[in-house]
């Protein structure tokens, strides 16, 4: 008898987590950094944003709701430095500029061994999240891949601290590990990792394609990223659903790589997430051919196609939206597809350079797509 597999999340209607920051939001943070607003009232500014976000995500039709990530000015750094280990650097120059020259201003550094901290930030971000989700909805939260460590000089004092570098990617592992599991103990059950990673390896595997030598350093760091992962899922509750989102930069409607995924797909391929968020919405993402690999035939994984730009206001024809779906099925089944936007719309507080209700129109499109490509 051929085995029932009934799947929930991904949903065929998902979101990638970040929301556009209301003006209010912004001005608190900036007046908070200027010492004309308290710690207290900014994160009540900050709540009431986030509940109303949530009433609207709910409104919109999407069964898993988030936080916007309203409560960090960047998707990856923030979670960065709440871990044990790591402090914050202020106003580096970013050595790669994004699209269109502009730089990002901050960064991380190691300055011990890192673990998980018990007092971690993000604990209490989750739970205000929780407490203001709707009957019938469940919080979704997303963290940066345990890979962003291990990059932009971010960790290239390992040796002060470790024996060798295996130890290190040891501790970076159990970190994720333990800060999950605390995670699942507050009651998540909808978890998301940012991986910009895969996209940096994907554009310098292209970039060097041809020439090994050149390859190595990318090649190691693929490998070396797959195993920490799959060490880290290893040890997820069953009933805790992890996907990933594989991104290639979204900084003010930006980009920082490009190519297919042809070039990581075998590093990806058993990584048992149980989906993957894939930006599809131009050529800049490649062709549909890798998803067969990056599927890997587990009828456990849902692939959530990013065929509609967060990056631009423009919509997208309904049609030809679901005429790509439908040349995806030659190589994932339908049952195992779903459907986002690209990416977020505000990866650092400051946004894409889109309207507030350009951001709706977008997610109105995600769920127009779904219903009438999917039935249940």
């Amino acid at each position: 008898m051929k085995e029932i597999i009934i799947m929930t999340k991904p949903y065929r209607a998902d979101l990638v987590g970040s929301f556009l920051r209301p003006a209010e939001l912004k001005q608190a943070h900036q007046d908070f950094l200027a010492g004309k607003l308290s710690n207290a009232r900014e994160v009540q500014i900050q709540h009431e944003a986030i509940k109303d976000l949530v009433q609207k995500q709910a409104a919109a039709g999407f069964t898993a709701v988030t936080d916007g990530e309203f409560s960090r000015q960047y998707w990856h750094l923030d979670f960065l430095w709440g871990l044990l280990g790591v402090e914050k650097l202020n106003n580096v120059k970013y050595e790669r500029n994004f699209k269109g020259n502009i730089n990002t201003a901050d960064n991380v550094t190691l300055t011990g061994k890192i673990a998980a901290n018990p007092n971690h930030p993000f604990y209490d971000a989750f739970e205000f999240l929780q407490s203001v989700t709707p009957t019938g909805h469940e919080p979704k939260f997303t963290i940066p891949s345990p890979a962003l460590l291990l990059r932009d000089h971010r960790s290239d004092n390992w040796h002060e601290f470790y024996a060798n570098y295996a130890d290190y990617a040891q501790a970076i592992a159990q970190a994720y590990i333990d800060t999950i599991q605390h995670f699942y103990d507050l009651g998540l059950r909808y978890l998301q990792i940012d991986d910009t990673n895969w996209a940096f390896l994907i554009d310098n595997l292209k970039r060097n394609e041809g020439d090994p030598e050149a390859q190595k350093p990318f090649v190691d760091l693929a490998q070396t990223a797959h195993d920490i992962i799959k060490n880290v899922l290893a040890h997820k509750p069953a009933d805790l659903t992890i996907a990933s989102h594989i991104c290639r930069g979204n900084f003010q409607s930006t980009f920082l790589f490009a190519g297919g995924y042809e070039y990581v797909a075998d590093y990806i391929k058993d990584l048992p997430y149980d989906g993957l968020f894939l930006e599809y919405d131009n050529e800049r993402s490649g062709g549909f051919a890798p998803l067969a690999t990056l599927w890997n035939g587990d009828q456990h994984k849902r692939i959530v196609l990013g065929l509609i730009t967060s990056k631009f206001a423009d919509l997208e024809d309904p049609a030809a939206v679901e005429a790509r779906i439908q040349a995806a099925t030659q190589y994932v089944p339908l049952e195992n597809l779903a459907i986002s936007t690209q990416c977020g719309f505000a990866s650092t507080e400051q946004g894409n350079k889109i309207t507030d209700a350009d951001q709706w129109a977008k997610l109105a499109l995600v769920q127009q797509v779904a219903q009438a490509t999917w039935k249940d």
